[in-house]
């Protein structure tokens, strides 16, 4: 009874806010566009997985290893050996983030305006790849067209959709004879906001350039990066990791902007490690990369328990989603979840999204402290299974079940939050079910 009333006074408070802000157009726009972007992200992210198999062969003596192992060690053995080959979906997809949704959020926004789509969203994606790629002797840097350039892709796509409609809205067009045919005169008058689009988009990248030296997604990112050595103690590694997390909901790859930091410094703690380990020593740096793991248990935010939830949701998009998403969860990615809960610019999942981490980070702090786990010692692979990152970076079976412990802990955290989203959700997709009930071919006449 206590909980049923906690879920109405928290759905009365953030339903409103939700429902607000899911029908603003320009934020709408972003979520409907992201999620045409997710069955890439999905696919792509497998790839990802096939090329990191989960083991460390240092830490294995092939010579008296079981079938098991020996079928993991010749997997990471081709693995590593056409590394490129098998990542290739995943960059052509994830990869491609930025250039995706740049399309994506511009074609949205303009089908909402009731604008040229189309042609909107390649306005968009030429801007995109002017901005964020530009050619060097036949050569285009890949490094802001995926998700670290999904900030700019959306500055892009609203803005260049928004310069067209101004353009529509002064009349700024030719007004050809009707000899004319139409797709000449509609080739015509796309000329004008293209033009204008270069002109201040581009414009505004050439005088950052010119002014600073460094291109508008370069700026955006210096700025977005925080300043080194506050993540050496608890408070300081908190608010890192939550400042990461913030700049997600806004649709930046904050964990990218965050892992210079958090990983060189759990680098050089778990070192320390491996040092007094191999002095006979117990570890006991508790900054250690085993503390970064566990602030990205299953992807930023800690989604996994939200995954979980969503596989069992009575909503139809969020249950295929969590379904889709558990074995990626599994292995700490989560884009899938973030770009199509969706969790970026959602009131509602944004409070669990940002707590459940801090939560997590602090009891591992304290549990390490308190010599209740191992402190990690070895750097253990990425994108390797949760479970098995535990017992790698530690050899400590009381790890795996701490991580358990953790998961559990994020689904209590994320569960009463989700359950609001999930209403939402559910009427949402009853109100589509009976506007296409009530728009049947069976109402017209058509003898």
């Amino acid at each position: 009874m206590g909980q049923s009333k906690f879920l109405e006074k928290l759905d009365k408070v953030l339903s409103p806010i939700g429902d607000k802000l899911g029908r603003q157009r320009h934020l709408n726009a972003i979520s409907t566009g992201m999620m045409m972007t997710l069955p890439l992200i999905v696919v792509g992210s497998l790839f990802l997985i096939i090329a990191n198999p989960p083991i460390n062969p240092e830490l294995v003596d092939p010579n008296n290893a079981n079938v098991f192992v020996k079928f993991l060690l010749s997997w990471k053995e081709f693995a590593v050996a056409n590394y490129a080959t098998i990542t290739a979906p995943f960059d052509m997809t994830m990869g491609l983030l930025g250039v995706m949704s740049a399309f994506a959020i511009a074609y949205t926004l303009a089908s909402d305006y009731k604008m040229n789509a189309s042609m909107s969203g390649l306005i968009s994606t030429a801007l995109f790849f002017m901005i964020c790629a530009p050619s060097n002797e036949g050569n285009i840097p890949m490094s802001f067209l995926g998700a670290d350039g999904l900030f700019v892709a959306i500055i892009i796509g609203i803005a260049s959709v928004e310069i067209t409609r101004f353009v529509d809205k002064m009349e700024w067009k030719f007004n050809l004879p009707d000899s004319v045919p139409s797709a000449v005169s509609s080739f015509i008058n796309t000329l004008v906001p293209l033009i204008l689009n270069i002109g201040i988009l581009y414009g505004l990248n050439v005088i950052i350039i010119a002014n600073t030296g460094m291109s508008l997604p370069q700026s955006i990112m210096s700025i977005l990066t925080p300043a080194l050595n506050i993540a050496d103690n608890l408070w300081g590694y908190l608010l890192l990791i939550t400042f990461g997390n913030l700049l997600w909901l806004f649709g930046v790859n904050g964990t990218s902007i965050i892992f210079p930091i958090a990983f060189t410094l759990g680098l050089s703690n778990t070192g320390l490690n491996s040092d007094l380990v191999a002095a006979g020593q117990d570890p006991n740096v508790l900054m250690n990369l085993q503390m970064f793991r566990i602030a990205i248990l299953g992807g930023a935010g800690n989604t996994l328990g939200l995954v979980l939830l969503m596989a069992r949701s009575k909503s139809a998009h969020l249950k295929s989603l969590g379904r889709l998403s558990i074995v990626p969860g599994i292995c700490g990615i989560n884009e899938p979840v973030i770009f199509g809960g969706p969790i970026v610019f959602n009131p509602i999942l944004a409070i669990p999204f940002i707590v459940t981490p801090i939560i997590s980070v602090s009891l591992t702090y304290f549990a390490q402290k308190i010599g209740f786990i191992t402190c990690g010692y070895i750097v253990d692979p990425s994108f390797t299974p949760f479970f098995a990152q535990a017992y790698l970076s530690s050899m400590d079976i009381r790890n795996v079940l701490f991580v358990f412990i953790l998961v559990l802990i994020s689904i209590v955290t994320y569960y009463p939050f989700f359950k609001v989203y999930e209403g939402n959700m559910i009427k949402k997709e009853q109100e589509e079910s009976d506007l296409d009930d009530d728009f049947s071919f069976d109402d017209f006449d058509l003898a």
